[in-house]
């Protein structure tokens, strides 16, 4: 089966839809190469030292003809031993010469369009079918230098694909390079440590490499094993590891006895065809080469609980001094051996029945997970999305685990999810939450390797990563991490602010305020700009305390974008939110420039009516009040005007008008503490107006519910 690369539909916004080589139920933990730390219950597997070489033999005496010098695994071939040097003559001594300077070795060669594949995959390295055409093709060239260059960009992209960590080490090996060949099993293993078949290859190399007749060969095979087991044993689908080292430890009874007494216990997809296989195990060996220590035990508790011995039939005592009559001894001897064989037959069926409760135990566990096993059609790492069904099918799995299941079973959950659902930003954050309360190392371990490998381009799981190290402490760290990610993925709004937000907690104002600043000058001409002008306004008023830089922050951005709504109420809510006694001219003043401001009329229609409440809730002058009250009558007139003009519609679109109820420019954003209740609903203002004001003879009393209908 092919063993499939990246791109899930919630987030991953990598090209191609070509899958990468692998086996089916692949698990995968890391990324290429060692990596730090990692979460309990599942670690990058320490794999035992390489075995030494069997001895060389030793050379004859015969004259051997010369042999051309082999070549080596960097394509050269190596030079041949120099001569050994002669001793020169005493009286004339050579004069002593500079030894020479070695030359600069050539750059590598690579084979013709390898440039041409190279540089599509990495313009744009998160198209997956340009890599997978890359490795083809290097694949074809049988260019072991390329091919080396090819893999390793590769996997520090898509670390998942077990079938490109078996192709390069093939490579590896048909160039006898048993060292480097080793070397990318070992990354590989490393880097998805779940991955029954990569496991399963890699034993099947060494088992045909090494000389199995010394003892450290069969101490290294044994070794790796243990590893597999160890990182993988725990998998639902790690049944075919387990069956290969049974078989490989056939020539140890009790060493399989000990393979079978931990597989029983592990709820696999084939734990009654172990079941089965134990017993054989048991019926068809001698309990003394099957049992290690437990037989002294066994015999002991059937001791306590001796089986009846048959009657002896009298008479066959023989009187002193007489020999026994024959055939009686024989008699004797039989009874012995089938008092033996009976023996053999209880502690069998006491060792069986030990463990049958295990077994049962076991088969409940495996039915309780069955159904969630059934519901995954594709354990192994792909770029096509994933369906509805199977991603569900993981988050209560998940769930389930969590809640019932043991710490260590929930992690090889996680890892198993995290190679199907590699490009998905849920399942990692859920992992990290989960580990969090566990292991702070894992849950580091996790971050790294999402956002360094997996979700480079994601900035939610990001910005938890930085939170979770500042909130461990590592502020540095944290801001690595933002500073990093904006680098990668610039003109996010949302990274920028959690660097001054950042910055701010932290007491480092200056640096805030520079990064508001630069923001602003960087998207100068783009609405960005205003929206970072308003957020370095409010920090300078609220959390510097001081109004005049807001007010020329503000002020600033206005001259560049006169038109902007949003500018406009937030200078004149941070004007209103200061002494209202002390600062009534600048509030004022801000209500004339938006007035004169090429807004749109409805927008100018609320400023207007904004006004009246300020002078009439604020003011210090009622000469200002009527004057205000004139001005905005003469507003509703020119609206009212305009909106019975036009005979077809609307003069400009439905979606372009700014309404008062509009959250987005006035109606319900920053202005609303400037209400102190809805004036458009509120009768106290129209009864006011209409009866105090009337004996003014004003000729249309001011009616809020005419123009602002309830909401």
């Amino acid at each position: 089966m092919a063993a499939e690369g990246p791109e899930a539909p919630d987030g991953p916004d990598r090209g191609g839809t070509e899958g990468a080589l692998g086996e089916s139920g692949d698990g995968a933990t890391g990324a290429p190469g060692e990596r730090e730390g990692g979460p309990e219950g599942i670690r990058a597997p320490e794999l035992p030292p390489p075995a030494p070489n069997p001895p060389a033999e030793e050379p004859s005496d015969a004259a051997a003809p010369p042999q051309a010098p082999p070549p080596s695994c960097n394509g050269a071939t190596a030079a041949p031993p120099p001569p050994e040097p002669q001793d020169p003559p005493l009286a004339v001594e050579p004069p002593q010469e500079p030894p020479p300077v070695p030359a600069e070795e050539p750059p590598p060669t690579y084979p013709m369009d390898f440039e041409r594949f190279w540089l599509a995959a990495q313009s744009n390295p998160h198209d997956f079918t340009a890599w997978t055409e890359l490795l083809q093709f290097v694949e074809q060239e049988n260019h072991l230098l390329a091919a080396r260059k090819a893999f390793d960009a590769f996997f520090s992209h898509y670390p998942y694909c077990y079938g490109y960590w078996k192709k390069y080490a093939d490579m590896e090996r048909r160039f006898e390079c048993a060292r480097e060949t080793e070397e990318v099993f070992e990354r590989g293993l490393q880097s998805i440590p779940l991955s029954m078949d990569l496991w399963i290859h890699y034993i099947s190399y060494l088992q045909s490499t090494l000389d199995m007749n010394l003892p450290e060969s069969v101490q290294k095979i044994r070794g790796v094993f243990e590893a597999a087991v160890a990182a993988a044993g725990m998998d639902f689908r790690s049944d075919k590891l387990w069956e290969l080292y049974v078989e490989r430890e056939q020539g140890d009874l009790r060493a399989v006895t000990g393979i079978y007494d931990r597989v029983l216990s592990m709820p696999t997809q084939l734990y009654n065809h172990h079941w089965e296989k134990f017993k054989e195990h048991v019926l068809h060996n001698p309990p003394k080469d099957i049992l290690p220590e437990e037989l002294l035990w066994v015999q002991s508790k059937l001791a306590t609980d001796p089986v009846p011995k048959p009657p002896e039939p009298e008479g066959t005592d023989a009187p002193p001094g007489e020999d026994v009559p024959p055939g009686v001894e024989g008699k004797g001897a039989a009874a012995a051996s089938a008092q033996e064989d009976l023996d053999q037959e209880k502690i069998r069926e006491l060792v069986i029945s030990m463990r049958q409760q295990i077994y049962a135990q076991n088969e409940a566990e495996v039915s309780k997970r069955w159904n969630f096993e059934d519901g995954i059609k594709r354990p192994y790492f792909h770029v096509k999305p994933l369906e509805r069904a199977q991603l569900r099918n993981w988050r209560d799995y998940l769930d389930y685990e969590m809640a019932a299941g043991s710490h260590e079973r929930t992690i090889v959950l996680f890892e198993r999810c995290v190679i199907a659902c590699a490009l998905y930003e849920e399942f990692w954050i859920k992992y990290t939450k989960y580990l969090e309360n566990h292991t702070v190392t894992g849950a580091r371990s996790v971050f790294q390797r999402a956002c360094g490998y997996h979700l480079p381009r994601k900035p939610n799981i990001h910005l938890l990563w930085a939170a979770f190290e500042e909130k461990q402490g590592n502020v540095e760290e944290a801001r690595r991490i933002l500073r990093c990610f904006e680098e990668a993925v610039p003109g996010l709004a949302m990274v920028r602010l959690r660097r001054v937000s950042l910055e701010r907690r932290h007491g480092q104002l200056e640096r805030a305020e520079a990064l508001l600043t630069e923001a602003m000058e960087a998207n100068a001409g783009l609405p960005l700009a205003s929206f970072y002008a308003v957020k370095l306004a409010r920090q300078a008023c609220k959390v510097q305390q001081n109004l005049g830089k807001a007010r020329r922050v503000l002020v600033e951005a206005l001259e560049k974008e006169p038109d902007n709504a949003r500018l406009h109420a937030n200078l004149l809510e941070m004007e209103f939110g200061a002494d209202v006694r002390q600062n009534e001219g600048n509030t004022m003043r801000c209500f004339e420039r938006a007035l004169r401001s090429p807004l749109p009329d409805e927008a100018k229609l609320i400023f207007s009516q904004r006004r009246v409440e300020f002078l009439e809730d604020f003011g210090s002058s009622i000469h200002s009040l009527l004057t205000a009250y004139d001005e905005h009558q003469k507003i509703l007139k020119q609206h009212a005007a305009r909106k019975r003009a036009p005979e077809n519609g609307s003069e400009e679109p439905e979606d372009k008008r700014l309404r008062p109820d509009d959250g987005s420019g006035l109606g319900g954003g920053p202005l609303g503490p400037l209400r102190g209740g809805d004036a458009t609903s509120s009768p106290s203002y129209s009864y006011w107006y209409q009866h105090g004001y009337g004996s003014y003879s004003y000729q249309s009393p001011w009616n809020y519910n005419q123009y602002y209908p309830q909401t």
